[in-house]
């Protein structure tokens, strides 16, 4: 039991980011990766594509997709420059903010002007079965 719980909750580093096993959720009106911690989007991606490559990725770690994750409803997977995969929501690739210290901090919110946390206008789950509208950041 308690191997299944540890592998259906696996976070760990994988390459330049943070590895996924399961898809991002909406906690309290924000995106967050299964441990909770937030995640953002970078104005200067364009075309579902990464603009955000060596140092800015280890300051930005992407949200890794792996080989074998598939798209689902509003999320994708782009390819990275160095050939890794990455999460991708509403065609936006999705990172974490390294100093970011716990589940919850938003300390990269409107970083430069250029990053922002992916938030909702409700704080509806994704998936949760409820047809609610749901409005996300006017940046997009």
């Amino acid at each position: 039991m308690k191997s299944v719980l540890l592998t259906g909750l696996f976070i760990g580093t994988f390459g330049s980011g943070a590895f996924a096993a399961e898809l991002p959720k909406m906690q309290n009106g924000v995106l967050v990766d299964p441990a909770g911690r937030t995640l953002y989007t970078f104005d200067k991606d364009t075309g579902g594509k990464s603009s955000c490559n060596g140092g800015c990725a280890a300051t930005w770690p992407p949200l890794s997709a792996a080989s074998d994750a598939s798209a689902s409803g509003e999320f994708s997977v782009a390819l990275r420059d160095d050939g890794s995969r990455q999460w991708t929501f509403q065609g936006r690739p999705l990172y974490l903010y390294a100093s970011d210290q716990k589940p919850g901090d938003t300390r990269g919110d409107n970083f430069g002007g250029v990053w922002h946390p992916v938030r909702a206008a409700t704080a509806t789950p994704l998936g949760a079965g409820t047809p609610a509208t749901r409005t996300y950041r006017d940046s997009y």
